[in-house]
């Protein structure tokens, strides 16, 4: 008898790996049902949340989804942009703020230079 590992059957390694496969797909599947089951959720809470706002006669409702499809939404969650569209809305600094980092970077320079 030679020794060894046994060799492994072809046919049993593939019907394993077979096996394997159909695991994950069923895995995969059940998130996916998962998945949409969740987004349908969030879809009819934010058209709740949306008459809400529409029946209160705020700054007006937010465009629907259900014709644009889930790109939409993705789309309306972002913050604004500005013009190009590559740089996003930034924080204004108050003048006060603004005088009082100068004043440290002027400190700063002028110990830097001292230690020269």
């Amino acid at each position: 008898m030679p020794r060894g590992r046994p060799r492994k059957n072809a046919d049993d390694v593939l019907i394993r790996s077979a096996e394997l496969i159909g695991w994950a797909l069923g895995g995969i599947e059940r998130e996916i049902v998962e998945t949409r089951n969740k987004l349908a959720s969030l879809t009819a809470q934010a058209a709740q949340l949306r008459n809400r706002v529409g029946a209160k006669g705020g700054r007006g409702a937010a465009p629907s989804t259900s014709s644009a499809g889930p790109s939409a939404a993705a789309e309306a969650a972002e913050p604004a942009e500005t013009g190009n569209g590559r740089r996003k809305r930034r924080r204004r600094m108050s003048p006060e703020a603004r005088k009082r980092i100068s004043d440290m970077m002027k400190k700063r320079w002028a110990e830097r230079k001292r230690g020269k």
